[in-house]
């Protein structure tokens, strides 16, 4: 390659070093804000991202150490509480009708039907008017992280229910329920809440580490959640979901005066 060559070549490089730079220095109006603009909303986004990871961490771990408040949830006298497999009845001998709830500790919407119309439903069985029987499924089992805190807590309630104790562990749960596509509460937690609402015995823990009724619960669920007398339509076809109920093995709507409707 010939000076003349090399040197024309360097002035070429030179030119085009020289443009890159006056566009950089140029980047002063317009194209300076754009930049600027740019580079705050990549940290903006940044920060955004970084903040939704630590709030659904921590969202996640909410219940982790937490201590559950147990509940005063108890049955007028004259009233029995039993566990009959799956199943949890509550109720006087002399009840002519029978509610049938079907629900999932991790469900919103079963909570809100607790917060609804527990007190109406409470004071109709103490009264001798009605027997409630309880069905608590691992329907959402998948929906907490990690999985399965639907169907711990399920047979955790019927271990509560061995101790005579199952409408203050069912009461204390709905009320600080985890949010769904989180920690639920662990096998210690649940076992600690139960020795606050009163339960002294050490089958209570065995059973919750065991899973002594896990199998029971499955059983009743895949039973239950193909009953075709059980079927509603939630806009997607028919299906079964919870909270479902039945007056006397009919399902109900869960209008506002449902309750007062059944005891006609």
């Amino acid at each position: 390659m010939g000076g003349a060559e090399r040197n024309a070549r360097k002035r070429k490089q030179e030119q085009t070093a020289a443009r890159s730079v006056a566009q950089a220095r140029g980047v002063a109006g317009g194209d300076r804000k754009k930049v600027v603009a740019i580079t705050v909303a990549v940290v903006v986004l940044a920060a955004l991202v970084i903040g939704g990871v630590l709030w659904t961490t921590s969202s996640k771990n909410s219940t982790e150490g937490k201590a559950i408040a147990p509940q005063a949830g108890t049955w007028a006298p004259g009233v029995v509480e039993k566990r009959d497999g799956a199943v949890v009845t509550a109720g006087k001998p002399e009840a002519t009708k029978t509610v049938d709830v079907y629900a999932d500790f991790l469900c919103p919407i079963c909570k809100q039907f607790e917060e609804t119309f527990k007190d109406k439903l409470h004071e109709q069985v103490n009264n001798g008017t009605l027997t409630i029987r309880y069905h608590m499924l691992p329907m959402l089992n998948q929906r907490s992280d990690p999985p399965g805190y639907s169907l711990d807590s399920a047979n955790a309630s019927l271990a509560a229910a061995d101790a005579g104790k199952f409408l203050a562990f069912h009461d204390a749960l709905f009320k600080d329920q985890p949010q769904e596509g989180a920690r639920g509460f662990d096998k210690a937690q649940l076992i600690k809440l139960g020795q606050d609402v009163g339960i002294t015995g050490p089958a209570f823990a065995t059973a919750i580490n065991t899973g002594v009724y896990e199998q029971q619960i499955q059983d009743a669920y895949k039973k239950i959640s193909t009953d075709p007398s059980l079927q509603q339509d939630f806009g997607q076809g028919p299906g079964f979901g919870t909270p479902t109920v039945t007056v006397n093995g009919q399902v109900v709507k869960l209008e506002q005066d449902w309750v007062e409707k059944a005891l006609g």
